[in-house]
């Protein structure tokens, strides 16, 4: 019983990190909306599935990298709000992670089309 109670709860707070990412996160919800479009898009074109796959599965690490680089600033800005250059690397390089998931979906989409 003790774990479907612990798994009962990390759903529960997986669903509040989400839920607060969207409120707060103009990209986060940017990318929801772009990975939509783009499953949308591999479900209707004649796609392998393991095409299909790789697309799906590279929005959902985008999604997931733009959680972390959520977390990471948060945490930097509740430890301090003063600037400093080791926050700003830690969020530039979260900000970086984002930039190449999304390269890398966008890879696999051109790769994709093209081949």
């Amino acid at each position: 019983m003790e774990f479907f109670h612990r798994l009962k709860l990390r759903c529960i707070w997986s669903w509040a990190g989400w839920l607060a990412t969207w409120r707060s996160e103009h990209s986060f919800r940017s990318w929801v909306w772009a990975n939509l479009v783009s499953a949308a898009l591999a479900l209707v074109l004649p796609l392998t599935p393991a095409e299909r796959a790789l697309i799906l599965a590279l929005g959902i690490l985008v999604l997931a990298v733009e959680l972390l680089n959520t977390a990471i600033e948060d945490a930097i800005d509740y430890i301090s709000t003063e600037q400093h250059p080791l926050a700003k690397r830690a969020k530039d390089a979260g900000s970086a992670g984002v930039a190449v998931a999304s390269i890398a979906a966008g890879v696999a989409w051109v790769v994709i089309l093209i081949g």
